[in-house]
């Protein structure tokens, strides 16, 4: 097994960098996110890419080169603590054939995000360096809903204070059981979309899964996928979070457990983790502890 290596604690006063790996940024809505980072002492500093716009692909915060140099500038800077993106979308996968991973998963430094930066996450995580899933920094909802900036902050300035890293919200018991390991996962979408690239690391351990805007059909689809590859055949056990702006969220959870729950592993589900404005930070890479039975996912810090 990959030794874990989790970066340092932050500080008041550290600074820290914010990219722009997938889609374009509101300068309003990121003006506002940075506030609450500066509220907790933080000094922040935008990367060149975050507002440049792509020339011809709106979609893109940027050109791909543009995005990948500057989340390694911002990486590899010793003066920047840690790494958030800016805001998640579309456009991480093209911009991985830029990124050297061994060179930045030997530097640990805490990095943020959810949604498209899964992308990013998973060959970290499987290099051994826990990141975070959560708020990012032009997420003002998020990051204006007490909870879960209070969760956030907590895992980057006194990780060890966060135990059940589903409370206070809580998850429902599906299937019975206590599974430990690694927690992996993230975006449903880009965790299917990952297999059979060079980027391709499928877990052991357990797994959280969340999306948007994916109907029942298209969890199925994804889920399926994932499960004709042998993603599963290292996973002890399953979060599920937040699919929100589903057709039917009655119809995705009964897709999710039609789909999982013959795998028999200790399975929750409504975990308080995805785009819900209520967005539980949970760090990917650590050893944790799914009890499903008591619906809680316990951090096994060193």
């Amino acid at each position: 097994m990959t030794d874990v290596r989790m970066p340092e604690r932050l500080s008041a006063g550290d600074r820290v960098a914010v990219v722009a790996p997938a889609g374009p940024v509101r300068e309003d809505r990121l003006k506002t996110g940075i506030e609450h980072l500066k509220a907790w002492g933080l000094e922040v500093e935008v990367l060149p890419s975050v507002l440049a716009g792509h020339e011809r692909l709106n979609y893109l915060a940027a050109d791909d080169k543009a995005r990948a140099e500057d989340l390694r500038n911002a990486w590899l800077d010793p003066g920047f603590a840690a790494v958030f993106c800016a805001r998640g979308g579309y456009g991480v996968q093209r911009m991985l054939e830029y990124v050297d991973f061994d060179e930045l998963s030997a530097v640990p430094k805490w990095f943020i995000g959810f949604s498209d930066i899964t992308a990013l996450h998973e060959p970290l995580n499987a290099r051994g360096l826990v990141t975070l899933h959560g708020p990012m920094a032009a997420a003002v909802e998020q990051l204006g809903t007490a909870v879960g900036r209070q969760r956030l902050y907590d895992l980057l300035f006194e990780p060890k204070s966060v135990t059940d890293l589903l409370a206070p919200a809580g998850a429902r018991t599906v299937v019975d059981g206590v599974a430990e390991g690694p927690l992996r996962g993230g975006n449903l979408a880009l965790l299917a979309a990952s297999v059979g690239t060079p980027t391709y690391a499928p877990p052991a351990g357990v797994v959280v899964m969340e999306d948007i805007s994916e109907d029942a059909y298209r969890v199925d689809r994804l889920l399926t996928q994932l499960l004709r590859s042998g993603w599963f055949t290292g996973v002890t056990g399953l979060v599920i979070g937040d699919f929100s702006g589903a057709d039917d969220s009655g119809l995705v959870n009964a897709v999710m457990r039609d789909r999982l729950e013959p795998l028999g592993l200790p399975m929750v589900e409504g975990a308080a983790i995805g785009h819900e404005d209520m967005n539980l930070a949970v760090p990917l890479g650590l050893p944790v502890r799914l009890d499903a039975t008591a619906g809680t996912l316990t951090a096994l810090f060193s």
